[in-house]
C-alpha cells in the first residue's frame, strides 16, 4: 500500500507509524506501572494544558498534596503518607499523562502534514486512530474520576475499558503499518484466515486482556497465590458453583481470577492444536511466526504464575504486563500472516 509518489516521503510515514507503536507501547508500561505502584489517583484534576507544568515550589507541592488529602484514598488508606511519599507517586501520574500529551500531538502534526500529501481518503484509519487517541484521554479521567469519591481505587470495569482502547490503538497502528510494509490491504475483520482457529485465538486474546485488567483493578491477584490449584482447590472455595449468578460475578476476586486463569489455559491449548493443523497442512510460512508466539505463550503464563505467588512482585506483575503488549503484536503478525 503504497501513499505518496515520493520515497522519502513512503519512508518517512512508515517510521512514524513505527513510532507511534512505540509510543504507545511505553504509555502502556508506565500506565501499568502507575497502577501497580498505586499513583493512578495522586493527581485529582484533569488540567489539559496547565497540567504540563509539574509543581515546581514548594508551595505548588503543599497544594497538589492538600487536593490528594480529600479524597478517599488518602482518608482510608494512605492518611500516614509523608509529602515525600506523594511526590513519588505523583511523579508517575504526571508521566503517565505527559506521555497521552506527546502521543497526541505526535499523531496530529504529522496526520495534517500528509493530508497536505495525499488523498484524505488513504488516511482515513489514522483519524480514527486519532479519535480514538482522544477518547482514551477521556476515559482515563473517567477512570480516575471513579476513585476520587466513595471508594479507595478506581473502577475495574473503567480500567479494563482504558486498557482495550490502548489495545485497540496499538493493534489497529500495527495492522496499518503490517499492510504498509507489504504493500497489502488486508482485512482484519473479513478476510480468507485459514483457520477459524486463529480467528477465536485472537478474540481470546483481546478477551484475556479484559480480565488481566478486572484482575489488577481488583487487586484480584492478592488472594488465591497458588497454583496450578487455588488453595488446594480447582474452584475457589469462597463460591457457590450451584449459584450461577454468584459464579458469573465479575465485582468478585476469586470469580475473576478463576476466569483469567482458565482462559489462559484455553488459550494456551487452542494454540497447541493451531500448532497442528499447521504442521498437518505444512503451512510452511506460519512456523516461525508460530514458534515466536508460542514461547511468548509460555512465557506470559510464566510470568502470571510468578506474579502471583510473590505476591504481585513489582518487577515480575510490570513484566507479566509488558509481555502481554509483545504478546498481541505477535499475535497479530501471526494473524495476517495466516491470511492468503
Amino acid at each position: 500500500m503504497t501513499f505518496f509518489l515520493n520515497d522519502k516521503y513512503n519512508k518517512f510515514f512508515l517510521n512514524w507509524i513505527i513510532l507511534l507503536i512505540l509510543l504507545i507501547v511505553l504509555m502502556i508500561i508506565v500506565g501499568g506501572l502507575t497502577r501497580l505502584t498505586d499513583s493512578g489517583l495522586s493527581i485529582t484534576q484533569w488540567q489539559l494544558f496547565s497540567g504540563i507544568i509539574p509543581p515546581i515550589t514548594e508551595e505548588d507541592w503543599i497544594y497538589y498534596f492538600s487536593l490528594y488529602k480529600e479524597i478517599p484514598e488518602f482518608k482510608l488508606q494512605n492518611y500516614s503518607m509523608s509529602i515525600k511519599e506523594f511526590k513519588i507517586i505523583f511523579w508517575w501520574e504526571w508521566i503517565h499523562r505527559f506521555l497521552g500529551r506527546i502521543i497526541g500531538l505526535a499523531i496530529i502534526i504529522p496526520l495534517i502534514f500528509f493530508s497536505f500529501k495525499t488523498s484524505l481518503s488513504k488516511l482515513k484509519n489514522l483519524y480514527i486512530v486519532f479519535l480514538l487517541v482522544c477518547f482514551q484521554g477521556f476515559m482515563g479521567w473517567y477512570m480516575v474520576a471513579s476513585g476520587l469519591v466513595d471508594r479507595v481505587d478506581v473502577s475495574h470495569f473503567r480500567l479494563s475499558a482504558h486498557l482495550f482502547i490502548a489495545f485497540i490503538i496499538i493493534a489497529s497502528l500495527t495492522w496499518f503499518y503490517l499492510n504498509l510494509k507489504t504493500n497489502s490491504n488486508k482485512n482484519f475483520f473479513i478476510n480468507n484466515s485459514d483457520f477459524i482457529s486463529i480467528k477465536f485465538y485472537i478474540f481470546l486474546i483481546f478477551l484475556q486482556i479484559i480480565l488481566g485488567a478486572f484482575v489488577s483493578g481488583l487487586d484480584a491477584g492478592k488472594i488465591y497465590q497458588t497454583w496450578p490449584l487455588m488453595n488446594g482447590s480447582y474452584f475457589p472455595n469462597d463460591i457457590n458453583l450451584n449459584d450461577y449468578k454468584e459464579f458469573l460475578n465479575l465485582n468478585d476476586r476469586s470469580v475473576v481470577q478463576f476466569i483469567h486463569r482458565n482462559v489462559a489455559y484455553i488459550i494456551f491449548f487452542l494454540f497447541i492444536y493451531i500448532g497442528f493443523n499447521i504442521k498437518k497442512n505444512n503451512m510452511k510460512k506460519l512456523y516461525k511466526p508460530y514458534l515466536y508466539l508460542l514461547i511468548f505463550i509460555f512465557i506470559q503464563i510464566i510470568l502470571g504464575v510468578f506474579a502471583l505467588i510473590t505476591d504481585l512482585h513489582i518487577a515480575i506483575a510490570s513484566l507479566h504486563q509488558i509481555s502481554s503488549i509483545f504478546l498481541i503484536l505477535l499475535s497479530l503478525n501471526f494473524y495476517y500472516k495466516s491470511i492468503n
